[in-house]
């Protein structure tokens, strides 16, 4: 069986972001293909391509008008299949994203289903009579603000969009949408890719008798108050729905049909996410692979750590995860955690041992290898959607989107010879490749090691985890496989923590450590500090901290 993604690390490509060669100031899959090596070198199995179709560009190609052509401001599917050729003889798999869950309001299909209740696609897309006041059919909002109703009046409905009122929703209650989308996945797979990263995945299904929903409670009480009214929700039926579960049986039975590939779905609820992920990865016949939002936010705690882990395998102990740190959806989390470190680098070089020492798959978003932070961005430079109509107090995802700089020097550091379309800043800058490269000592130079090390210790990506009951700032627990254990230490913190290691005699700090002192069943872990400790299978090691 080739589960190569069982453990495996995929690297998240932002094509806008990573390397533009016709100098227009936006990244292409020429500039991917150029930048190959790079991605080769960090130790990766995987490259997440995110979204390259046709698209108006409202939501940076998370509105796809056209699924099977590449958008012009990325190249030509002659390019797509170079990408794919080049990255395969480098030993890379390469995931794309499917955007399924809605259109741009410029697909076909949404042209022709807004023009009528009887045509062939009248029912593609989430249609609704208003009331009889006329508003929407119901209360729920959008996630980029306002109802997530818009007003058609040619068919005098409302249409759903959970998203910008140019993404409409996809109806998969009608199976010709499914399978128009399964047809989607098959024309990729045909020419040549490993799999998807599926966009929204628990957004495909509504409530068919499209009920409201209701408030959001915390703690018991609703919430007096978010920054995004689509917070101040539950969302029990605009999304998460029961029907979901057969359609992703049908993607998996897809993917069979072509060895190797895989699929990782994005989770998009707060509430449920772990629970969700855990179902739809479960029995083999779903998903391979699911992701949450519960590591991208500003919690970092050893209990929250423990209990999204300890959750998942409870729910689907047969289930797999794949986590991450950052992405393109929120802050960079060397900017989120700065509060608990004293040095970025030092908690850039924690987060990467901690992600990669977790129960699950890995995924990590471009520029993590630099340490890069958040870009501090002015309103006039925004281009998201969500920042410009949540500024300031939301500013939005373009921050962490600006681009990778390459060469020493002046910005945009060798990432395009034109006006890059979000600007590289001088912290950013200063923490360029060419510089990196040179450094021994660098976070890039870290991440290399600490991957390459972490292939030769599969204990770590594929064994079994148990927590040790260790007090906050403390993270402990063991991974074993075949016989191979390894202990694993972390100090969540920006202060030092003195801890003891019993039961494993003769045991000593794997060279990736960092920030920790071993002596005896002393372990002495610095600010941000954390120590991996080989330890015999049968061994009865324990960490205590109090």
């Amino acid at each position: 069986m080739n589960e190569w993604w069982r453990g495996g690390v995929i690297y998240q490509v932002y094509p806008r972001s990573f390397q533009d060669t016709n100098g227009d100031g936006v990244g292409d899959l020429a500039g991917i293909i150029h930048r190959l090596d790079h991605i080769q070198s960090l130790g990766v199995d995987c490259i997440w391509l995110s979204p390259i179709q046709q698209s108006p560009q409202d939501d940076m190609g998370y509105d796809v008008s056209d699924y099977l052509e590449v958008d012009r401001l990325f190249g030509s599917l002659q390019d797509f299949d170079s990408l794919i050729e080049q990255a395969h003889a480098r030993g890379l798999k390469v995931i794309m994203d499917q955007v399924v869950s809605h259109t741009s309001d410029q697909h076909p299909w949404f042209q022709e289903s807004r023009l009528s209740r009887t045509n062939r696609r009248a029912d593609w897309y989430v249609w609704a009579d208003p009331l009889p006041d006329g508003s929407p059919p119901n209360n729920w909002p959008a996630v980029f603000g306002g109802r997530a109703w818009e007003w058609n009046p040619t068919r005098g409905q409302y249409y759903l969009h959970n998203f910008l009122a140019s993404q409409p929703d996809l109806n998969f209650h009608n199976e010709e949408v499914q399978q128009a989308v399964l047809d989607v996945m098959r024309f990729w797979l045909e020419r040549g890719v490993d799999g998807f990263r599926l966009d929204t995945v628990n957004y495909y299904f509504h409530d068919k008798r499209l009920r409201s929903n209701p408030p959001n409670r915390v703690r018991g009480e609703h919430l007096p108050y978010a920054v995004n009214p689509y917070d101040m929700q539950e969302h029990k039926f605009s999304k998460s729905q029961p029907e979901n579960l057969a359609f992703l049986k049908r993607v998996r039975a897809l993917l069979e049909q072509y060895p190797g590939t895989t699929s990782v779905g994005e989770v998009g609820d707060s509430h449920k996410s772990v629970p969700l992920m855990a179902q739809y990865t479960s029995g083999g016949d779903t998903l391979h692979m699911c992701y949450g939002f519960d590591f991208l936010g500003d919690e970092f705690t050893a209990r929250h750590f423990r209990s999204r882990l300890e959750t998942f395998f409870k729910v689907g102990p047969d289930g797999w995860p794949c986590w991450s740190f950052s992405n393109h959806d929120v802050p960079r989390h060397v900017t989120r955690w700065a509060p608990h470190s004293v040095s970025r680098e030092d908690l850039a070089r924690q987060s990467a041992a901690l992600v990669l020492s977790l129960r699950g798959s890995v995924c990590l978003y471009q520029g993590e290898e630099l340490g890069l932070p958040e870009t501090d961005l002015l309103f006039e430079e925004l281009t998201d959607p969500r920042g410009i109509r949540f500024w300031p107090e939301d500013k939005g995802r373009d921050g962490c989107r600006t681009p990778i700089p390459w060469e020493e020097g002046e910005a945009p550091n060798g990432f395009t010879t034109g006006t890059p379309w979000l600007p590289v800043k001088p912290a950013q800058s200063a923490l360029n490749v060419a510089a990196q490269e040179g450094d021994d000592n660098s976070t890039l130079a870290f991440y290399r090691t600490i991957l390459a090390w972490r292939k030769t210790h599969p204990e770590l990506a594929l064994g079994d985890i148990r927590f040790f009951n260790t007090a906050e700032p403390v993270l402990a627990f063991r991974r074993e496989h075949d016989g191979q254990a390894m202990l694993c230490a972390f100090n969540l913190s920006a202060e030092p923590c003195d801890l003891t290691v019993s039961g494993a005699r003769g045991a000593a700090l794997e060279e990736v450590s960092r920030g920790a002192t071993l002596s005896g069943r002393s372990l002495r872990l610095e600010a941000n500090g954390f120590a991996f400790i080989p330890i015999a299978g049968e061994s009865t090691a324990r960490v205590s901290y109090r």
